[in-house]
């Protein structure tokens, strides 16, 4: 895996990259979302939870407390989905913000990345404490 593509030189000194985020998910998040809660919740209950994302008002966490929330592992720089993201970033393209819906420690319930978990993962080899955008809603 070439490193490069997430570092840029600045006087020859190597800075790490930040990542650049839109100001809201871009408009195929959102089935893409629901198609993804579908397979851990009715499909009726999937599409209502990505309408109230739609309506969801941004807030923002850090790379290393969603992934810790979801329990879910960090993938590797090389697996494709996230190289991709990670050259978006070198190249300045701004990532869309992440869909969650939030966990439930007295159930015992994950937060659910519902769209955005290789932009996670992405954002996390460029820095744990990378600030994400999200959108969360709870499940019930």
């Amino acid at each position: 895996m070439d490193v490069r593509i997430c570092m840029s030189k600045k006087d020859s000194v190597t800075e790490p990259m930040t990542v650049q985020w839109k100001n809201s998910p871009d408009a195929h998040d959102y089935p893409a979302a629901a198609n993804y809660l579908s397979l851990i919740t009715g499909p009726e209950n999937a599409k209502a939870l990505a309408d109230k994302l739609k309506a969801a008002d941004l807030a923002t966490f850090k790379a290393k407390d969603i992934l810790r929330s979801s329990r879910l592992p960090l993938l590797p720089m090389d697996d494709p989905h996230v190289l991709i993201d990670l050259r978006k970033v070198a190249a300045g393209v701004e990532l869309s913000p992440v869909l969650l819906i939030r966990g439930d420690l007295a159930q015992n319930h994950l937060t659910q990345i519902a769209d955005g978990y290789h932009r996670v993962c992405a954002s996390y080899h460029l820095s744990e404490n990378t600030d994400i955008p999200v959108r969360i809603v709870d499940a019930g």
